[in-house]
């Protein structure tokens, strides 16, 4: 059997110009999950990442962590497929005022409760995504999404088991990706995979088992490494 660990980015710049760049904390958070593995022995066969800044950065500080014995003929792989869904427009199409420099901001500034507010404003955004009416208006609708992630990891199970029998492959990807691939393996619905997707902390890991072509959930959303050392504020969702 082996086992494929899925682990959304650390945190990411929310609210810059460019969100794809890892916060200090960010980075942070990535080492601590190196550490982790360290410390429980666990190599990697396998790392791809998915594309994306925030991705690879997540994973040289991760896997910088792990002694050489762990990582002996890895194999490192990109796949795009991995990659998350555009944020911006998701966000933009249901609320064009974000579209405009520090939109966002500007939008948080002006509520009470700025982080309710705006987990609410992007379920919102979520919906119409997904629900299939507006679809004209994404570069990639929710369908095309999903079918890129399944076709993904689909591609990762069929490829031969890396060298020297270590059966386990991490992949550093992002939140939406890794929601929607759990819910596949589960047959979950579209809104359960929405509200898992809000759930989702920074650097945390989500195991799946894959063998003769089935795969199982292990272990969803795991960050009791960033919880380790007791230091308040080190876990975040976005």
């Amino acid at each position: 059997m082996g086992h494929i660990y899925l682990v959304r980015h650390g945190q990411a710049s929310f609210g810059a110009a460019n969100y794809d760049q890892l916060s200090t904390l960010g980075f942070e958070q990535a080492r601590l999950l190196g550490q982790w593995f360290a410390n429980c022995r666990q190599g990697f066969g396998r790392v791809v990442t998915g594309g994306m800044l925030r991705h690879r950065q997540s994973a040289d500080s991760c896997i910088a962590e792990l002694p050489k014995s762990l990582l002996i003929d890895t194999e490192w792989s990109n796949d795009p497929g991995f990659a998350e869904f555009d944020h911006h427009q998701v966000l933009i199409r249901h609320m064009p005022q974000f579209d405009e420099p520090d939109g966002i901001k500007n939008f948080m500034a002006q509520k009470d409760q700025p982080k309710q507010a705006f987990l609410l404003m992007f379920r919102a955004a979520m919906v119409r995504w997904m629900g299939g009416e507006h679809d004209a208006d994404y570069d990639e609708p929710w369908p095309a999404f999903r079918a890129r992630c399944i076709a993904a990891l689909t591609r990762l199970c069929a490829e031969p088991a890396p060298a020297d029998g270590k059966g386990s492959t991490i992949v550093f990807t992002s939140g939406g990706t890794i929601s929607t691939l759990v819910q596949h393996v589960l047959g979950l619905s579209d809104v359960k995979m929405m509200e898992m997707n809000l759930t989702l902390a920074n650097g945390g890991v989500t195991r799946l088992s894959h063998h003769h072509g089935q795969l199982g959930l292990s272990y969803l959303n795991n960050y009791a490494h960033l919880e380790w050392l007791g230091e308040p504020g080190s876990v975040t969702y976005y």
